[in-house]
């Protein structure tokens, strides 16, 4: 029984594109980590403590803002992680790049621009028009 290779009959990605997709992931995955904890190190160090009530309420206002900057920041790194840790798991699976909603493939330059989507633009674009309803688990993809 001969296979067709057109996209829209193929039902998961080759072992050898899974690969390709691993090592795209394992990439982000290393520099993100690598973000967060420079982020994190910077949320833990204290600065000099100056003498001057004035001066110091100021930078303490700046510092907090900076503070609230890098705890969003953190926040989104920390998910992405995540997010990136769970395409390893599909890849293992042999279940990335299928689709949530529509279970057909999700492009493969969609996926190399974005490689821990779970959702195709098929799908994202029915949700944005009320076809299908959003979820807490869309929510983020969505707005991605």
């Amino acid at each position: 029984m001969a296979t067709n290779n057109n996209f829209d009959e193929k039902t998961r990605y080759s072992d050898e594109e899974l690969e390709e997709f691993k090592q795209i992931i394992l990439k982000k995955l290393e520099k993100a980590k690598s973000d967060l904890q420079i982020l994190r190190e910077s949320m833990s160090s204290d600065g000099e403590i100056e003498t001057n009530l004035t001066f110091r309420l100021q930078e303490d206002s700046k510092e907090n803002l900076m503070r609230e900057e890098n705890a969003k920041l953190i926040a989104r790194l920390e998910r992405f992680v995540r997010d990136l840790e769970l395409a390893l798991v599909r890849i293992e699976n042999k279940t990335y790049g299928i689709c949530r909603v529509t279970g057909k493939l999700i492009d493969k330059e969609r996926l190399k621009a974005v490689p821990h989507a779970t959702l195709s633009i098929e799908a994202k674009l029915q949700m944005q028009r009320g076809e299908i309803p959003i979820n807490k688990e869309n929510e983020e993809e969505i707005e991605g």
